[in-house]
């Protein structure tokens, strides 16, 4: 169920004002009902919504729009979702709440807090389950800048991740995101989302129990069985895992909380194959750093998952019929 509350594009309409644009004129090119625009009792189809975030950042030359629009929202925009995360126990309990119940404000957004290669670090990251995947930037960015002002509510307006990681190159000079996000920026990650301290996140709160419960109650009896598809799920997980080298069957069924086996039952009964998914996600991935990206041949190795530049050839060689060196000059000759 690929929508959105249309409560995700709150400020949208005064931020194209502001700029001199015509916020309905855009939303009607993109097919987003104006009227539903800022409800959260509305839903909006969210590739329409990424579409349109797109088309306002291109027509009106404001390549940050995402991050500017993120300035005028907050946890409010998370209804009820977000009523229990602020009165959680503690920063990482409210993001687990986020992570248990984001199928209320979008049955197609998927978050979720995994180990960091440092110990005293997690990584939070978030993802689409859209297929085939849109030009998504603006509205990746607009989710971190959302993130971010839901980090600073509970852990004070200065508060600094200790990193941002965005799937795309940068929109404007990296000198803004740093100035913006207040930590470093790495680009061309394989999943959107921040580096963050355990101890940040063993934070308490300040819990009003009842409205927790409350919320968390109406969330449980009203969200439904909105669950992607198996196989949805396990490509989520291994592009994640990807650059952990973790990207096994044991490891994701075990991150699914299933056996291997039974992991591997319910994607035959989707007509898909754990080994042909990893392969899939690894090409799909391999070809967005060679063509999209500048990054070099070893860095693009390690973000797949090999550990050696001469995989990466061959397995160009076997995907594409090309070498990793001949689909980057492919892509400068055209002009890409």
């Amino acid at each position: 169920m690929s929508i959105i509350r249309g409560s995700a594009l709150t400020g949208y309409t005064d931020q194209v004002h502001a700029i001199g644009g015509n916020a309905r004129a855009y939303a009607d090119a993109a097919r987003v009902p104006f009227d539903d625009i800022g409800c959260h009792d509305r839903y909006i189809p969210l590739r329409n919504g990424i579409r349109l975030l797109e088309d306002v950042a291109a027509g009106l030359r404001v390549p940050d729009f995402g991050r500017r629009l993120a300035k005028r929202q907050g946890i409010e925009i998370l209804g009820a979702v977000g009523l229990a995360g602020r009165n959680a126990a503690t920063v990482g309990d409210a993001f687990a709440v986020f992570e248990t119940f984001m199928a209320s404000y979008s049955p197609a957004i998927h978050t979720r807090m995994v180990p960091h290669r440092k110990t005293d670090l997690r990584r939070f990251g978030f993802s689409y389950w859209l297929d085939p995947q849109p030009d998504q930037a603006q509205a990746i960015e607009l989710s971190l800048g959302v993130v971010l002002q839901l980090l600073r509510r509970f852990l004070g307006a200065d508060y600094r991740p200790v990193a941002v990681h965005l799937p795309h190159a940068p929109m404007t000079s990296e000198e803004d995101y740093a100035g913006y996000f207040r930590c470093p920026a790495q680009f061309q990650a394989p999943v959107a989302g921040f580096s963050l301290r355990v101890e940040d996140l063993a934070r308490p709160l300040p819990t009003d129990h009842l409205a927790r419960q409350t919320a968390v109650d109406y969330l449980t009896t009203t969200l439904g069985d909105v669950s992607p598809s198996t196989t949805i799920l396990v490509r989520t997980l291994v592009r994640q895992a990807l650059p952990l080298g973790e990207c096994g069957l044991p490891g994701v069924a075990g991150q699914l909380g299933l056996h291997p086996k039974t992991l591997q039952r319910r994607l035959a009964a989707e007509d898909a194959v754990f080994g042909d998914l990893v392969d899939d996600v690894r090409r799909e991935t391999a070809r967005h750093l060679l063509v999209d990206t500048t990054i070099g041949f070893d860095q693009v190795s390690r973000q797949i998952g090999y550990a050696e530049q001469s995989v990466l050839t061959r397995s160009c060689k076997r995907w594409f019929g090309m070498t990793p060196r001949d689909i980057r000059r492919t892509r400068s000759t055209n002009g890409a």
